[in-house]
């Protein structure tokens, strides 16, 4: 597969994030997979905002901070909306209606950014970005509520340097609901049953071995893996006063800095790490 050598070396490498702000709309009219107690803003902003403080602050990222928009309560969830591998950009085709018109701010934060984009107008493709787990190999690509196989296959063929899998995905909402990669080969992967059954998926379907870091939450899978030039391996995972046993385990990675982030507010909407940027990684001009 062409594009192999310099992805893999460079696989977590970032200079840029996308972000947006959150809308006092999430509290009450953000999607939910279960009910239940209701998001505090001003605490969903100090976290967020701890959150972008660390990609800016503590790792020297280009941060683009897109303003809320009440009408849009899911749309601090920018990953959903944007594929970014290199130099493009895939628009995504949310799977849910309310959230279609998010893509339209994403689109000019990428276009200022001078990547090559893709937008996806296929009216049978449904695509959410949660789905997509890029390894710096290949895409594997959850089905679930959200994403299709049409979605898939337009992801395919916009990236078509990189093998593209598909994964089931029943009991969570999206695919890195329970995994993500904490490594160049490390799959970061839930203890529960639905987790380690996809694993086994994706294991199945690569003819590529991945090492593979067990945490005992599922929601504490979801990590963001980072190559900064000046720090090293980072890994950005869910606090220690959230998940203490899935904590225990990251800090068995010695090689990596670890910076623990809470989520526990946006984790009532389904959000998680993950969920909250884009990351992109420019070549210099």
């Amino acid at each position: 597969m062409a594009g192999l050598g310099g992805g893999l070396t460079a696989f977590g490498r970032c200079t840029h994030a996308v972000v947006r702000a959150l809308p006092e709309s999430l509290c009450r009219q953000a999607l939910r997979s279960v009910a239940g107690p209701e998001v505090d803003f001003a605490r969903a902003e100090r976290e967020h905002q701890l959150y972008v403080g660390v990609l800016r602050g503590k790792l020297g990222l280009q941060v683009l901070e897109l303003p809320a928009d009440e009408s849009l309560p899911d749309c601090v969830f920018v990953e959903d909306v944007a594929v970014v591998c290199e130099e493009t950009a895939l628009l995504t085709r949310p799977g849910a209606p309310s959230r279609r018109k998010e893509v339209e701010a994403m689109k000019r934060a990428l276009e200022s950014l001078n990547l090559n984009i893709v937008e996806m107008v296929d009216e049978n493709a449904t695509l959410d970005g949660g789905d997509v787990l890029f390894t710096g190999r290949e895409f594997f690509v959850g089905l679930s509520r959200r994403t299709n196989q049409r979605g898939a296959e337009i992801l395919a063929d916009t990236f078509k340097d990189y093998a593209v899998s598909t994964v089931p995905v029943h009991d969570s909402l999206h695919l890195k609901s329970f995994c993500s990669m904490a490594g160049p080969n490390l799959i970061a992967i839930g203890s529960s049953e639905a987790a380690q059954k996809a694993l086994k998926t994706m294991q199945q379907m690569s003819d590529h071995r991945y090492d593979k870091l067990t945490v005992p939450d599922d929601a504490a899978a979801n990590c963001i893996y980072l190559n900064i030039p000046s720090k090293g391996h980072v890994l950005l995972h869910r606090a220690p006063e959230e998940y203490p046993e899935s904590a225990k385990v990251f800090e068995k990675l010695k090689d990596h800095m670890l910076i623990p982030i809470a989520a526990t507010e946006l984790a009532k909407v389904d959000g998680s790490l993950t969920c909250c940027s884009v990351l992109i990684n420019k070549a210099s001009e």
